[in-house]
């Protein structure tokens, strides 16, 4: 278990001796120094891997790559050596993501090699019991339903071309993460809440993508026999609908976290809420500067309540 000490404030107290400050931070210093030797070794590791990777320039053999570093990641740290732990999960990351990059060059990125990626990362996420690869495998599956970003110069995307199937979808994974939760071990605990929490967000995305645009449900009404523009003009579920529903779903998340001290998910309440406020609010009534002044107060506010809340909740701990 990490934790994080003021060592000045501590002595200053006199909870702690001058000798006992020193001999904590020459501790520190050890696990700093081996922290820095772990990352140097892990980006060398991956610098060979990725030259290796250019000049045999296939899909096999960035998946081979892959698979070799992940298998040294997973012998680090499935043998618990503490003190090369860092570069072990460096391994685990980067040759999951080898993995699947050449998983779906392979396969040109269709729906089964988005569902191979899946699988693949949620097991490497259990055998190495890591939260990032469970996050990874969630938005692997989100992208079986054609989620994806992009980015043009100073410009950031989101697309969500499913927001029904993914608002369903991806509630139902994180109500059936989080009661999985209650009844695991500490560490596949701490996956199953990554897993509830990263579905959480993309909850969001499909109702904020929705709440834009409606959807013409592309998948139900047979993509690839239809034209997207014409299927664009006649839009199944409106916008409205979105609209609302994420309100609603917005304010009662909120208020069952209240209840039950689930302080994150209050915050991510908290921000998607503000953030459907000011779609709604510029959509409606542009960016003029009274809108910009009413939504500044209000996000202050909004933000004065969350501060508050969080305080409370501190304390009660």
């Amino acid at each position: 278990m990490k934790i994080t000490l003021d060592l000045s404030k501590l002595v200053e107290d006199g909870k702690l001796t001058t000798e006992e400050a020193e001999r904590l931070k020459a501790l520190a210093s050890h696990e700093t120094g081996s922290l820095a030797v772990n990352i140097l070794i892990g980006f060398g590791v991956i610098s060979i891997a990725a030259s290796i990777g250019a000049l045999l320039p296939s899909a096999p053999t960035v998946i081979a790559l892959g698979l070799a570093l992940f298998a040294l990641g997973c012998a680090v740290t499935l043998n618990k050596v503490t003190q090369w732990a860092v570069f072990g999960q460096i391994c685990l990351v980067t040759g999951a993501l080898m993995f699947s990059g050449g998983v779906i060059a392979e396969m040109e990125g269709s729906v089964a090699s988005m569902l191979i990626v899946t699988a693949a990362l949620a097991a490497a996420s259990i055998a190495a019991r890591s939260s990032l690869l469970a996050a990874l495998a969630v938005i692997a599956l989100s992208a079986t339903l054609g989620a994806r970003t992009g980015y043009e110069h100073a410009m950031y995307s989101l697309a969500i071309f499913e927001p029904t199937l993914t608002v369903v979808l991806f509630a139902a994974l994180a109500l059936a993460a989080y009661l999985g939760s209650l009844r695991l071990s500490a560490d596949y605990e701490r996956l199953a809440v990554m897993v509830a929490r990263t579905s959480i967000l993309l909850v969001n995305f499909g109702f904020w993508v929705g709440s834009l645009w409606g959807d013409p449900l592309f998948l139900l009404r047979g993509f690839k026999n239809h034209n997207p523009i014409e299927m664009m003009s006649n839009i199944i579920v409106p916008a409205y609908v979105f609209s609302i529903g994420w309100a609603v779903v917005l304010v009662g998340a909120a208020l069952w976290a209240v209840t039950v001290n689930r302080r994150w998910l209050v915050n991510i309440a908290a921000a998607f809420g503000a953030i459907h406020f000011y779609t709604q609010w510029f959509e409606r009534l542009g960016a003029t500067p009274v809108s910009v002044l009413l939504g500044g107060v209000l996000m202050l506010a909004i933000a004065f309540g969350l501060w508050t809340f969080n305080k409370r909740m501190a304390k009660v701990a």
